[in-house]
């Protein structure tokens, strides 16, 4: 007997709205392939499948039932807003079932605050909502959560990953034949385990250092809802340990990968350099392929696991044709792509930040660029929040050496992973352009600069009209900025005079050359 048979009674009884004291046609009820949910009121009541995957197990009421509690307690460190907590469905002496109250328990649910399904991130996404503004408060919701998140040294690393990928394998075995390529799932199995017997050493010193925490384990759009303005965190991982406590870059693999599959690669990459930002873990980027790759194999195996379980024909048609998808971008991710160092300079106000930030998306390994830009580097060093405003201290010649050194090293640690840089200031200086370019022919890779520039009434205009912006910049700085001696630039110059749009492509065309 297929054991969700077991669960009809329970999935009838949760569908009826008199069971929740509502009128008809107030319950709605969502189906994943390891859940069915019913939205009533302002509640919502999670019942797991009586399923078994090589990854999880719910095939009894008491294993459901460890896993709602587990799931309450997993998702109160990000969302204690919206998990009510653990709700018994029990059988009544007439025979009947209800919720809570006495009698012997049939299943569990969980039990949460219902919201807005427009407030998903998959949804905004589709909406076209999700600005920078929101790319950046995600990264920083998600470092931050990483950076408290509790340190598991004997979980993760290079036996972690194999077991990730074993059971990768394994579900595609098990589900994959149906629905997906034999032909690709051997090439990727194959170039996966590939990438990580060249990864291994990295992935030891990484879990030895601490990255690998308790993490979120499934964080991709549809569990990342907008509340009160702000991104919040739900539906993590409970069942699996293998599956949660992982390196944090794996973590966060998810979300990229996600917003890259809908074709979101600006915001990937928004969220990608915000979060290395704060938390520096630049030295990680060099498993950055891999970690998506095995992030888009999952959901690839899910979408044909899925696809098998769905009701209609139409949605598990739907299902299949996004596994596919997924596992195409798998195979892609560990698709070699040389590194380059690309260098934008102006004055300030002329778009270079910018202008970095919507190119860097095109260029190198996805999610894109890593962007090294010196106004956050000089608010890092001066020990002070990004967005904070400095004054006279935090621009002494001094402070200005360190600031501009540092940019380098970022840049040559960034490069020494693979991946290609983007480094934005002004460089006004000779010394500057000079020693951002040997950084290139240290590392051996291509190097290309850009001179972006505007007349100064326009870059006055753009610095006042500034929000949430790194830079301290005021018109006044812009006036001292034209007293600077710029003779002698030999990067390529860019008129930035005129509408976004048209500075970004032509610096995509110049870098195209």
């Amino acid at each position: 007997m297929d054991p969700t048979e077991d669960q009809e009674e329970v999935i009838r009884f949760m569908a009826c709205p008199e069971t929740h004291g509502a009128t008809a046609n107030r319950v709605k009820r969502v189906e994943t392939h390891v859940s069915h949910i019913f939205l009533v009121g302002d509640r919502a009541f999670k019942l797991k499948r009586a399923v078994r995957f090589p990854y999880l197990d719910f095939n009894t009421p008491e294993l459901r039932r460890a896993a709602c509690m587990a799931e309450v307690k997993v998702n109160r460190r990000t969302a204690p807003r919206l998990y009510k907590g653990v709700v018994a469905v029990r059988r009544a002496d007439d025979g009947s079932l209800r919720l809570g109250g006495e009698g012997e328990a049939v299943d569990w649910l969980v039990e949460m605050e219902r919201f807005d399904q427009d407030a998903l991130f998959n949804r905004l996404a589709r909406r076209g909502a999700l600005d920078r503004h929101v790319m950046e408060d995600l990264a920083e919701v998600i470092a931050h959560f990483h950076q408290t998140a509790e340190v598991s040294l004997e979980s993760g690393g290079h036996l972690g990953m194999v077991a990730i990928i074993d059971s990768n394998a394994q579900c595609f075995a098990d589900f994959g034949a149906s629905v997906l390529d034999v032909s690709r799932i051997e090439h990727l199995n194959a170039a996966t385990r590939g990438a990580l017997d060249d990864l291994g050493a990295l992935l030891e010193t990484r879990r030895e250092a601490g990255c690998v925490r308790h993490c979120h384990g499934d964080l991709h759009l549809r569990n990342i809802v907008l509340i009160d303005g702000r991104p919040t965190l739900f539906d993590a991982i409970e069942f699996s340990q293998s599956m949660a406590q992982i390196d944090t870059l794996y973590d966060l693999a998810f979300l990229l990968m996600d917003l890259d599959h809908l074709g979101l690669k600006s915001g990937a990459n928004v969220v990608l350099n915000r979060y290395l930002d704060i938390t520096g873990d630049d030295d990680g980027l060099a498993a950055l392929p891999l970690f998506c790759s095995v992030r888009a194999a999952v959901r690839a195996h899910v979408g044909a696991a899925g696809a098998a379980n769905l009701s209609t024909a139409e949605e598990a048609g739907e299902q299949g044709e996004e596994a596919r998808r997924y596992l195409d971008r798998a195979c892609a991710y560990l698709e070699p792509r040389p590194p380059r160092l690309i260098a934008i300079g102006g004055l300030s106000g002329s778009g270079k930040s910018r202008t970095a930030r919507e190119v860097a998306p095109f260029v190198g390994l996805a999610p894109g660029a890593r962007v090294v830009r010196s106004d956050v580097i000089r608010k890092r060093l001066a020990g002070v929040d990004t967005f904070a405003r400095l004054g006279p201290d935090g621009y002494t010649p001094e402070l200005t050496e360190r600031t501009y050194r540092t940019l380098f090293e970022d840049a040559a640690r960034a490069l020494e992973t693979g991946h290609s840089v983007i480094a934005d200031a002004v460089f006004a200086r000779a010394n500057e352009r000079r020693a951002i370019a040997d950084v290139a022919a240290r590392a051996g890779v291509p190097f290309a600069g850009l001179w972006l520039e505007s007349p100064p009434d326009v870059m006055m205009r753009r610095v006042a009209n500034r929000r949430r912006n790194p830079s301290d910049a005021t018109p006044d700085v812009v006036r001292q900025q034209q007293e600077y001696d710029l003779d002698g630039i030999d990067w390529r110059r860019i008129d930035s005079t005129g509408p976004k749009k048209q500075t970004v492509l032509r610096a995509r065309e110049v870098l195209a050359q």
